[in-house]
């Protein structure tokens, strides 16, 4: 895509050498084609104005002009009376396309998972919290700033997860990060400095995110089994492992919620281990059948890494996070970030605090629960229409739900069939460190679906899951 110009000449690197036997405008010519055919200018875009090109490379005015009316005439240039000079359309080649199998025709559905439905991202909220954080925002915000991000964000985050999460959120202790990947890597690193050698985490889980994270933090890795009542506490114990990634609100992705005993066997074993629990907040926002229930951070501040982000709440690009940190650890998690990166974008934290601020955050957040409510519905509908003998379990929360598939059907194979009707399904197994036993499960999302996309993926595919 050519880059647009308002008002100022844009600049372009050209060089003319005046002890070259050839006259100067057979060189810049030369150079010209040579950008033009080598697709450093590519075909609609602005060349400098003759004045400007002139005035960078010392040449006269004329000189230029002659020579941007040869290229004209070669096909090379375009102008017309009141625009600029730009390349001409058909004067470099297109690039050949990619020898290989013809592109993939559109699926029906795609039932990805941990993608939000990002259409609904709002747009005029967000724009209105970035240009007013641009308008209010103090010239001393545009420095490098505090370590642990701007102190206006801390305060608005730490009351908000105050509010929304029970969690015990001191601004002081709050961290940004650019997401979940990043925040999960700096307090693994931290701890990996402390002394601590080995993470658990649930299995199922996430098994890819963990083991890159620990591998930078030079840290080995335990699976630890997951039930109905969340992560088994007593097989974590027998690991000796001094540190664990859980997800206690909304299991990731067998969809459980971690039992109250559990919670407390969980913040017991840290403090009796000296070792410290990672929570991954992820999607706590979507209970559609009763309020969610609180962070584990708030039951054990001292021991309990709660990571937060808006990537499922409005979008992953967004790349902002939050981390409520032990008192004994946030300088060394700041000390980390910055080191990392310097800091997130300090204009997007302060849009964020403003969307929270305004409560436009919140008004969003009731729109998409009734939303995902309204797809899930739908699926469990189609599902029981279609597809009556498989099980869908996990709390009405999120916008994923796991399909228990009857016995004789394999994960992999109701994944090729159904993709080659252009239906996308994902199973299970990639959350597993292992392969597992059957039955067969699918992982459906359906955050980024529609309602109709829904119903008629699971038509369309309804004899596939029920093995016929």
């Amino acid at each position: 895509m050519p880059v647009e110009w308002s008002g100022s000449s844009p600049e372009l690197l050209l060089a003319v050498d005046r002890s070259d036997g050839r006259p100067l405008r057979v060189q810049l010519e030369q150079a010209l084609r040579d950008a033009i055919r080598t697709g450093r200018l590519h075909i609609g875009e602005r060349l400098p104005s003759s004045r400007e090109l002139s005035r960078t490379l010392g040449l006269s005015r004329g000189l230029v002009q002659e020579c941007y009316a040869q290229l004209q005439a070669e096909g090379y240039l375009v102008t017309r009376p009141g625009s600029a000079t730009r390349v001409a359309a058909g004067a470099t080649a297109a690039p050949a396309a990619p020898a290989g199998a013809p592109a993939a025709p559109p699926l029906l559905a795609d039932f990805r998972w941990g993608v939000p439905d990002l259409r609904s991202f709002p747009f005029q909220d967000w724009l209105r919290a970035m240009r007013e954080a641009a308008r209010t925002m103090p010239t001393a915000a545009l420095d490098y700033g505090d370590r642990r991000g701007n102190p206006v964000l801390r305060e608005t985050m730490a009351g908000y997860l105050r509010r929304v999460r029970a969690a015990a959120a001191d601004p002081e202790h709050l961290v940004v990060c650019n997401g979940y990947a990043q925040g999960l890597s700096l307090a693994l690193r931290v701890l990996a400095a402390g002394g601590v050698r080995t993470v658990a985490y649930e299995n199922p889980g996430s098994p890819a995110t963990v083991t890159a994270a620990a591998a930078r933090a030079g840290m080995s890795l335990v699976p630890v089994p997951v039930d109905d009542d969340g992560i088994d506490v007593r097989a974590l114990a027998a690991t000796g492992a001094r540190a664990v990634v859980v997800t206690p609100a909304h299991q990731w992705p067998t969809g459980v919620v971690l039992a109250p005993e559990r919670r407390l066997e969980l913040t017991r074993w840290a403090r009796e281990r000296d070792g410290f629990v990672i929570e991954d907040d992820y999607d706590a926002e979507f209970r559609y059948d009763r309020e969610p229930v609180g962070a584990l951070q708030g039951l054990a501040p001292d021991r309990v890494v709660s990571i937060g982000t808006v990537s499922k709440s409005l979008a992953p690009a967004l790349r902002l996070g939050w981390m409520l940190c032990p008192p004994a650890l946030t300088a060394a998690v700041a000390e980390h970030k910055h080191l990392d990166d310097r800091g997130t974008p300090v204009l997007d934290q302060l849009a964020l605090a403003g969307l929270v601020a305004s409560g436009r955050f919140d008004r969003h957040l009731r729109r998409m629960r009734a939303l995902y409510a309204a797809r899930r519905a739908v699926l469990l509908a189609a599902l029981a229409e279609h597809a009556p003998a498989v099980a869908v379990t996990g709390l009405a929360a999120g916008f994923h739900a796991v399909a228990h598939l009857p016995a004789g059907v394999t994960e992999h194979g109701v994944i090729t069939a159904a993709r080659a009707r252009a239906v996308g399904l994902h199973g299970m197994s990639a959350c597993h460190t292992a392969p597992t036993p059957a039955p067969a499960r699918l992982v459906l999302g359906f955050g980024a679906v529609g309602e109709r996309a829904i119903a008629e993926g699971i038509r369309a595919v309804g004899d596939l899951l029920r093995g016929d």
